[in-house]
């Protein structure tokens, strides 16, 4: 029996396959402990995985929040006063504490994301431990190098600085430092891989991991009672984070009042949804999509990787209004696959959109490809083979 140390920031689809992954590394004997957001607390132990916060709940809506105000700004240094604003250096020198007191010699694993993975690589670094990455979307391993210069040119003093108080050097080299883990999983099938730019070579493929499947499935009855109406409603949603165009949900409603389709509108942050909905379209704050997808008529969303990953599971159509982060990418290999629409930010008119949406209805998506087995599985078996090869560098 090993121990996983894991080490995961974000929102569901970044932090719920983590949970997932730690779920099977649990049920193979591993001891299993999550470092994340205490958001995430209920769920990470209802896995029966140990938790521990990085953050408080404040803590982490502000940094949300905040996020979603710096992220369109094209002044890199407003990139390190958010990191200094939102106390992401004071989370940095935590998580590698955390890491290295519980760190077990010889007998532990760090794993961690590749563009949030300092603490893990810190904390390998010191102890000795093996890492291991696991990507959520291509876009993660495809845009490591340019998030490895960005820290170098903004941030370089601040992680130096946590590395010094476990007597480690500066970084010299960045993109090797990024690049240093042991092993790098892709949490995604091949055929999503080729659609696009592929993975660096020696990236282990998995195929999806479905982070909510063990998350509750009972509807409340307002929803229960919309989808046993005669015409199935879409689902509307932008994720569970704030990091979306401001038009994103009064785009996707204008095109709803075009359509005069019913719809379920599911925002965990009340402020984002329009004050007046159309007819037919309803607000839920949260909603079990485990339940849900495959019940709708069509899902109309913001490209990440989570919701990408249901509607696929569930067979139900996509359109895609993907802007930032992973979003476009997903969007372009869903596209090119023949599995959903995608619409670019600078043609979200409320026509368009409707559009797109009355296309995915009329016409089904492209047959999927054979699934690639349970993702969460086979990376936990990625984990495992780090574990049984060799536990020290």
């Amino acid at each position: 029996m090993a121990l996983v140390l894991m080490v995961v920031h974000g929102t569901d689809g970044d932090v719920l396959p983590f949970v997932a992954v730690g779920r099977q590394l649990l049920a193979r004997g591993h001891d299993v402990t999550i470092l994340t957001h205490a958001y995430y607390q209920s769920a990470v132990r209802a896995a029966g995985v140990q938790f521990v916060a990085v953050d408080t709940l404040a803590q982490y809506e502000a940094h949300l929040a905040d996020a979603a105000v710096q992220q369109h700004s094209q002044d890199i240094s407003d990139f390190r006063e958010h990191f200094d604003r939102t106390g992401l250096a004071d989370q940095l020198r935590f998580e590698c504490a955390e890491l290295i007191r519980r760190h077990r010699p010889g007998a532990t694993v760090l794993v961690g994301a590749p563009l949030t993975a300092q603490s893990v690589l810190i904390a390998g670094e010191v102890t000795g431990a093996p890492v291991v990455c696991l990507a959520q979307s291509p876009f993660q391993l495809m845009k490591l190098p340019g998030v490895a210069w960005l820290y170098d040119q903004v941030l370089a003093d601040r992680i130096d600085a946590a590395r010094a108080v476990h007597d480690l050097g500066p970084v010299r080299d960045w993109t090797a430092w990024m690049w240093s883990a042991d092993a790098y999983v892709g949490l995604w099938p091949e055929w999503f891989d080729r659609a696009g730019d592929p993975a660096p070579p020696g990236t282990l493929l998995t195929g999806f991991v479905l982070g909510d499947d063990d998350q509750p499935v009972r509807l409340p009855p307002q929803a229960e009672k919309l989808l046993r109406a005669d015409t199935p409603p879409l689902l509307v949603t932008g994720g569970t984070g704030r990091l979306l165009q401001p038009d994103f949900y009064r785009s996707a409603t204008r095109a709803l009042a075009q359509l005069r389709h019913p719809a379920l509108l599911v925002v965990r942050h009340r402020d984002l949804v329009p004050e007046v909905l159309p007819p037919g379209t309803h607000w839920f704050a949260h909603l079990p999509f485990r339940a849900l997808v495959s019940r709708v008529a069509a899902v109309v969303h913001h490209g990440g990787i989570g919701t990408v990953a249901r509607a696929l599971a569930a067979r139900t159509p996509q359109v895609l209004l993907a802007d930032g982060m992973d979003r476009p990418d997903n969007a372009a290999r869903l596209a090119a696959s023949g599995l959903g629409r995608a619409l670019a930010h600078g043609r979200w008119t409320p026509t368009a959109v409707a559009e797109e949406v009355r296309a995915a209805l009329e016409r089904p998506p492209a047959p999927q490809p054979p699934p690639a087995g349970d993702g969460a599985v086979r990376a936990a078996e990625a984990v495992e083979t780090v574990l049984t090869g060799s536990l020290t560098r």
